[in-house]
């Protein structure tokens, strides 16, 4: 649709019902988990610059993490290195991690600063490493069958957790109108590098930040119930006992798990969102009715 034959009465209302959010997040920091469809779709990937820098412009402070497993597993392949899963996670030896870093450092993370910038944004690339922002150890995996009287540690390689995080870095550039782009590569005190999930990333620097908000792009509609019906508006205590039950299961527990310890850890909402709906951000902030799931602490 041209910009002459919108009608100008929807656009008004439009931007009405987006005042008051504008006005309620100004200078409230914003973490956003970018993957999935909305990274690999051109239109999607569009979209998703422009939201960023116009949040940036009205006041809120976005702060981007991104995964690209994809896109590590298709580098991998072309240099025919075999990439090995335990429990869904990709074992990273010291040749993978190069890669890794390679993809997401360079690859995957300038792509998308070059996206926000071509869409009149301020964006900086960094890795966990610059400045030390995210202090990991090794992820220890353990594994037990019926059989086996305790479990068995596997040691998966360079794939890591979150120790901490230092937030000097990300509020010196958002202070300065720069809008962080971080690959979630975390280092030890060692100097060794380590691949960690992003919406765990995601999550910790929300927390850390006292972000108003967690943004966690999927491919799915959001948290749904047993009817296939999206979930919203819930509280901590909902979602605890929607694990308890089973209705959060498989795939999606661990992204919720995260959403729900970023809440319980200080941020004000968190939002699991579908990254396949152009704009998706900007509707899940300023509009009445959202796109996603949220889920806030009911205290």
């Amino acid at each position: 649709m041209s910009s002459a034959s919108r009608d100008p009465q929807v656009v008004v209302e439009v931007l009405s019902e987006a005042l008051p959010y504008i006005q309620q997040f100004s200078g409230k920091t914003v973490v956003v988990k970018y993957g999935g469809n909305a990274m690999t779709e051109d239109t999607l990937m569009d979209s998703f610059a422009r939201n960023i820098v116009l949040m940036k412009e009205v006041g809120i402070n976005p702060v981007v993490v991104h995964g690209g497993g994809p896109q590590i597993g298709s580098l991998l392949e072309k240099l025919n290195i075999e990439s090995r899963f335990v429990n869904g996670m990709r074992v990273t030896d010291s040749q993978t991690m190069d890669v890794v870093e390679m993809v997401l450092g360079g690859l995957v993370n300038k792509s998308i600063v070059n996206l926000i910038n071509q869409s009149g944004g301020k964006a900086i690339g960094l890795t966990g490493k610059d400045g030390s922002q995210i202090r990991a150890r090794q992820l220890k995996v353990e594994h037990q069958s019926p059989e086996m009287t305790a479990p068995e540690i596997i040691d998966i390689g360079h794939v890591g957790e979150v120790e901490s995080i230092s937030t000097e870095l990300i509020e010196m550039l958002a202070a300065r109108d720069f809008i962080p782009v971080i690959a979630p590569i975390g280092v030890d005190d060692e100097g060794h590098s380590y691949n960690i999930n992003a919406d765990l990333v995601a999550g910790k620097i929300a927390e850390a930040l006292n972000a108003e908000k967690l943004m966690l792009l999927t491919n799915v509609a959001g948290l749904m119930n047993t009817k296939g019906e999206v979930l919203t508006g819930l509280s901590t205590a909902q979602v605890d006992g929607l694990i308890a039950d089973g209705t959060i299961y498989g795939g999606m527990l661990p992204k919720i798990r995260c959403a729900l310890e970023a809440v319980k850890g200080g941020v004000n909402s968190a939002h699991i969102i579908d990254g396949r709906v152009p704009h998706a951000v900007l509707l899940e902030i300023f509009t009445n009715a959202g796109v996603g799931t949220q889920i806030k602490d009911a205290s």
